[in-house]
């Protein structure tokens, strides 16, 4: 029987290295449209069911015979209850958006918390059983969670969803940054697949906040989260096309423990400067949109358009500085990143409406870009050169100091945020994100291991992978269709020379 066109050229393409930087640059997109979806709705949401309950339960001792009246108001749409309470002042709103605080920041930080402790598991499940099925994985857990946001009315369901979603994030997270890692060899390639695949993360970030407070603002709460699930339907269908979900295929190389990693300093200050720069976002997150409502009486559709400025610059800087770090020194471009990350932290309180916070949130954009576009290829770099070229626990480490970041970021800043301020709040992980700049020096030279001298030696005649501070040539990403049958060749070579 004759194939048809489509699945013969979908045989053909299917180990492609381009589709497969598709296929994770997609999945790592909707994993962060539905982590910053939530940003504006929750504390809106929140807000205006405790007034709606506030409201019937004082309609119910004035008036305790309104049968009627009470179910007509506890059915009443969250946009009428909007247009309702649309009238009060920010003075009337701000002792309870105040208490909202806590509440906000340990639902945010609920996802962050699972991810953490599912990271370990999920790099040594793609240790074990290869990449494709565990990314598969992430994606049923993700549409799972998101139908559950849908559908959620209180406040524990919402947690769970949370919760959920942060299984599935884990998944997505470490199989696809690991995959990209395993099939992109040369250093400066896999420094520009990670910008391209952190591009991806960014149009997540970017158009989650702004789309989801406009659909909530407009259409309801249910309404971004179902467009997302019927998005996320579309990845499944393009990673069974493209990846291999069934098939397993663990490394050859035995991966290096978790313990050795973790007890490299190199390794832990890269994942430090990960950590704390995404702290930052992790605390303005819950506080922010809290804070506009309670200073400017911010509509709906402001909480999510004010991170608009900071989604569009990380966008643009991660596959900027995903190249260009190459040239400048990846430790340079992560201290500089760090810095500027403080600055605009600094300068976030200054804004006295939405316009003032579009200079603070554009740096601070510009600073994510630049440290999550270079610490991602040097922790693949120094699994390469001081420990076995196995990238399910690098990339799971990776993950757990992103998640820390949004972990210990949400739950500190709604607890600090209710006990000082917000702008001490600032001022607090700002000075935290300069003072620690200067450790990035550190990863400049990284010596390689005794073991790995000798290995790294006699590829020196294949090309071996360097990471260096200044380049004078840079090559080409290889885009060919031909880019496969280099690939292969390469990985034969380098096994043939470990063993």
């Amino acid at each position: 029987m004759m194939e048809c066109a489509p699945c013969k050229w979908l045989n053909e393409k299917r180990e492609s290295r381009q589709l497969v930087l598709v296929v994770v640059s997609v999945a790592l997109l909707l994993d962060n449209m539905l982590f910053t979806v939530v940003v504006p709705i929750i504390p809106s949401f929140l807000y205006k069911k405790e007034i709606t309950i506030s409201n019937i339960t004082t309609t119910e001792l004035q008036s305790p015979t309104s049968a009627y009246d009470f179910s007509f108001l506890f059915n009443a749409s969250l946009h009428d209850e909007a247009t309702n309470s649309s009238n009060r002042t920010c003075e009337k709103k701000d002792i309870a958006l105040h208490s909202e605080n806590v509440k906000v920041g340990l639902l945010f930080a609920s996802k962050a918390i699972v991810q953490l402790l599912m990271n370990p598991l999920v790099g040594l499940i793609t240790n074990r059983f290869g990449f494709d099925a565990p990314l598969f994985a992430g994606f049923v857990i993700l549409f799972l969670s998101t139908l559950m946001f849908a559908f959620s009315g209180s406040y524990v369901l919402l947690v769970v969803a949370r919760s959920i979603q942060g299984i599935g994030s884990s998944f997505s997270s470490v199989a696809g940054l690991g995959l990209l890692a395993n099939v992109y060899t040369n250093d400066y390639e896999r420094g520009r697949a990670m910008g391209i695949a952190l591009t991806g993360l960014a149009m997540g970030v970017l158009a989650g906040a702004p789309f989801g407070s406009v659909m909530y603002e407009f259409v309801g709460k249910a309404s971004p989260f179902l467009v997302l699930a019927v998005l996320a339907l579309m990845d499944g269908a393009l990673q069974l096309c493209i990846l291999r979900p069934s098939k397993f295929s663990p490394p050859t190389a035995v991966p290096t423990p978790y313990h050795e990693l973790l007890r490299d300093p190199y390794i832990l200050v890269a994942a430090a400067s990960l950590w704390i720069s995404n702290m930052a976002v992790g605390m303005l997150e819950p506080t922010l949109p809290i804070w506009m409502m309670e200073t400017m009486c911010s509509p709906d559709w402001q909480l999510g358009v004010a991170f608009l400025p900071s989604s569009v610059a990380y966008l643009i800087c991660t596959n900027l500085f995903g190249v260009l770090s190459h040239k400048m020194g990846r430790w340079l471009c992560s201290m500089l990143g760090m810095i500027l990350v403080g600055i605009g932290l600094l300068c976030v309180p200054l804004a006295r409406n939405i316009y003032g916070l579009i200079g603070p949130n554009a740096a601070i954009g510009v600073a994510l870009g630049m440290v999550d576009s270079s610490i991602m290829p040097i922790m693949g770099y120094l699994v390469d050169l001081r420990h076995t070229s196995v990238y399910g626990g690098i990339y799971a480490i990776c993950d757990i100091a992103l998640c820390l970041g949004f972990a210990v970021g949400p739950s500190l800043a709604g607890i600090i945020a209710s006990k000082i301020g917000f702008s001490w709040l600032m001022v607090i992980i700002a000075i935290l994100n300069i003072l620690f700049a200067p450790l990035c020096i550190l990863l400049r030279s990284p010596p390689a291991k005794e073991e790995k001298v000798a290995i790294l030696t006699q590829e020196c005649a294949m090309h071996t992978k360097t990471y260096m501070t200044q380049s004078n040539s840079v090559p080409d990403l290889i885009l060919s269709d031909h880019s496969d049958e280099e690939y292969s060749s390469t990985v034969s070579r380098t096994k043939g020379t470990s063993h």
